[in-house]
């Protein structure tokens, strides 16, 4: 857990890629692409291990069981499409089902999945909670306090002579984007100008594994 003050709100970045929000009792996951490999091998593609579903769902239960959120966001993404959404299987659906009961669930919509679920809980483009505001995709321009997800960002760096490559979360002044929490998502390293041109020159990230203080993006690949 690494804590740190983003905007105005006190947040804690988790190892597991999720993040949060301790006076809201809120927490935001990102890009979950449930059912990618049943999406893959739907469209002809390699046939991966069909495990990524509950491999997601396992740590997302972790993290509810370990901070008992009030308010869950899922920021876009959160199934690889719709289609994967329709095909998920009844006890997947049943284990997110009941992670949803008793508290606020929020679905954020992602390019994956630009429609709304059958699964209860809101469905919305974007979410203003307090001072923050999550929404799928950074917005150039946006003032301070925006939270997305989408780019997967992933660093390397070289410690003590050993290259360690994690994903990671990234943020400046105005905005913070969070790394993909599903099991079978890439990553886009941070360096690449998609992401690096939305950020300011202090912005920092902080890896999903040790050390995760914040590291200036300038030192970082």
């Amino acid at each position: 857990m690494a804590p740190f003050r983003f905007h105005t709100a006190d947040l804690d970045a988790l190892e597991s890629g999720a993040l949060y929000w301790a006076a809201e009792r809120l927490l935001c996951v990102s890009d979950l692409h449930l059912g990618k490999s049943e999406r893959i091998a739907r469209r002809g593609g390699a046939l991966l291990p069909p495990y990524d579903t509950r491999e997601t769902l396992d740590r997302l239960s972790a993290e509810i069981a370990r901070h008992d959120p009030a308010t869950v966001i899922c920021l876009g993404d959160s199934f690889d499409d719709l289609d994967a959404l329709d095909r998920l299987a009844e006890a997947a659906r049943r284990h997110l089902l009941t992670l949803m009961a008793g508290r606020r669930w929020i679905w954020i919509e992602g390019n994956h999945d630009p429609g709304p679920t059958d699964l209860g809980g809101e469905h919305l483009f974007e979410a203003s909670i307090n001072s923050l505001t999550f929404r799928h995709v950074a917005e150039p321009g946006t003032p301070p306090g925006e939270v997305s997800g989408h780019y997967h960002p992933k660093a390397s760096l070289t410690l003590r002579g050993r290259r360690v490559s994690s994903a990671c979360f990234l943020s400046d002044a105005t905005r913070l984007i969070l790394p993909a929490f599903g099991a079978y998502t890439g990553g886009l390293k941070v360096s690449d100008p998609a992401v690096s041109n939305l950020m300011m020159p202090e912005a920092c990230v902080r890896l999903t594994r040790a050390p995760q203080h914040a590291i200036p993006l300038r030192l970082v690949a």
